[in-house]
């Protein structure tokens, strides 16, 4: 068995099993990619087995802090099977889950998403990569389901050295598929959608803000980087009047108009515009309009600490904005997904773009991802999409 050996000191983050080693912290050692090492402290004391990556700066990722655990296809059977039963605890209103959710489920780098009777996986590091056909397998025994979709296409795998690969690993079928949430139906195709083909994360946020918009009567809602249409369908559920909804995806609006249409709400309630969210909110602020409620949902602008300061500022401008054109009582549902901006970083983000637009206002409450999305007590990291319900004084 190869061995990794870590310098001194660098041992007390796996002693509080956190799963990462950073390549700075190695003294000597290395293995193939996704080959299992021991992990060793500088005394030569068992500390962990992990995946090793050597073209990557998270140089090993840990599978067991066990020093009995053999790292076997048995081992890998048995943590998949763990994370799906899990999944039963939750109350989920879909059948659209998360199964695997990486290294909150002990297993690093592989992402599954069920849509229903099929599964959606992504495998980024390598060694999920090297176990691939294993974790297949166990997806589908412990599942019970047949057809297994591959999506490991994302840039994350440069920076393990992995090509980008994507098709049926088990199975076959069409890609578009119907999801059902909280009694509506959402179109995607897990071929061509964003991650693994819809944002799952989301789901109790959706329900969460049709319920204000119908317990608290707004009627006229503004839904920013809106993708294939979700909060836009809460927000009619809920019983709003008119949505406008902005994405720089034509494709993803055509998709949105059609989950309007699959859940039979009137076409002429809503408004799709193919364009840049800051230059249309700029513009709905020089014509006067306004809105009783917005979302903001933009793509990943920070994925490191490294790029925070660049992404708080693009963050505070478009907060900035729409805190102008948000009504007195309005309610803003803001977000980020960015791994680099930590949930306190953001409050202060958001408020200090309050402070520039003139406005106050309460936090109602702190958003995070759906349940199936879980972060851990060793694994903060985890928690990568954080979110404030603001109503404006």
């Amino acid at each position: 068995m190869k061995s990794i050996r870590l310098r001194p000191g660098k041992e007390r983050s796996l002693l509080r099993r956190h799963p990462w080693v950073f390549e700075s912290a190695i003294a000597k050692g290395g293995a193939d990619a996704g080959e299992t090492v021991r992990v060793e402290a500088h005394d030569g004391s068992f500390l962990a087995w992990a995946a090793f990556s050597p073209a990557s700066r998270i140089r090993a990722r840990c599978w067991s802090f066990d020093a009995d655990q053999r790292i076997e296809p048995a081992f890998f059977e048995a943590a998949v099977a763990a994370a799906v039963r899990a999944r039963e605890r939750f109350a989920i209103d879909s059948d659209g889950v998360r199964l695997v959710h990486g290294e909150s489920d002990g297993l690093p780098g592989l992402i599954v998403d069920r849509y229903g009777d099929t599964m959606v996986a992504q495998f980024l590091s390598a060694g999920a990569q090297r176990w691939k056909p294993v974790l297949a397998d166990a997806l589908l025994r412990a599942t019970g389901l047949s057809r297994l979709y591959e999506r490991s296409d994302t840039s994350s795998r440069a920076l393990e050295g992995l090509p980008m690969e994507a098709g049926w690993l088990r199975g076959e079928g069409p890609t578009e598929l119907v999801l059902r949430e909280h009694g509506w139906r959402l179109g995607l195709d897990i071929a061509t959608g964003h991650k693994t083909g819809y944002y799952l994360d989301q789901r109790d946020s959706r329900r969460l803000f049709s319920e204000h918009v119908r317990r608290l009567g707004l009627q006229r809602v503004l839904n920013c980087y809106c993708y294939t249409g979700g909060f836009t369908v809460a927000a009619l559920a809920g019983g709003a009047a008119e949505v406008a909804s902005i994405d720089s995806s034509g494709p993803a609006l055509e998709r949105a108009r059609a989950n309007l249409a699959l859940n039979g709400f009137d076409a002429e309630r809503a408004q799709f515009l193919d364009a840049d969210v800051n230059a249309s909110l700029r513009r709905f602020a020089d014509e006067g309009r306004r809105f009783d409620a917005i979302v903001l949902d933009p793509p990943k602008l920070a994925p490191t600490v490294a790029h925070a300061e660049r992404a708080a500022r693009a963050y505070k401008d478009i907060n900035r904005l729409a805190f102008k054109l948000l009504e007195p009582g309005g309610v803003l549902f803001t977000y980020s997904c960015s791994g680099g901006i930590s949930a306190d970083l953001f409050h202060k983000i958001v408020a200090s773009a309050g402070i520039d637009a003139g406005v106050d206002g309460f936090v109602t409450q702190r958003l995070g991802g759906a349940p199936d999305h879980p972060m851990t007590l060793v694994f903060p990291e985890g928690e990568y999409l954080k979110g404030l319900v603001v109503v404006r004084r």
